[in-house]
């Protein structure tokens, strides 16, 4: 499962047993972080996730910033909670290649802003997914 956390949604992506195809599938709207955390859990029983890649929002120039301490700081108390792999996925970009998707698909915004948190979750588990199909390179090693 792949999620894209923000301060008011989680989006929600979903993979193919494969671990090939990543898919949208829904948009969390947050509340507390109990009940968020007990839709999510639910969401990962009944659809047999077993990990989950988590948006990883570097800045630009690659470093963490504030909001790399609050994805942390969420993926901390969510694994306190459960006992699930996380692995933490850089999202530089996705919601902007998913912007740019939306509007050549000529989207109102109101169905962008509806899809976007979703459609970035799947965009930051498909990057995973072809990251790990293709390998890794020594560079991308820092």
């Amino acid at each position: 499962m792949g999620l894209d956390v923000g301060k008011k949604t989680i989006g929600i992506a979903i993979g193919d047993p494969s671990h090939s195809i990543a898919s949208p599938h829904r948009i969390l709207w947050r509340r507390k972080f109990a009940s968020d955390m007990a839709d999510l859990f639910a969401e990962m029983d009944d659809l047999s996730v077993g990990g989950l890649i988590v948006g990883w929002p570097l800045n630009m120039d690659g470093t963490t910033g504030p909001r790399c301490d609050s994805t942390r700081d969420f993926c901390y108390a969510l694994m306190k909670l459960r006992d699930v792999p996380v692995i933490l996925h850089d999202e530089r970009l996705s919601t902007a290649a998913v912007e740019r998707t939306m509007i050549q698909a000529d989207l109102t915004r109101k169905t962008r802003h509806e899809k976007r948190d979703a459609l970035a979750a799947s965009w930051i588990l498909q990057s995973a997914f072809d990251r790990i199909a293709f390998g890794f390179h020594e560079q991308d090693e820092s």
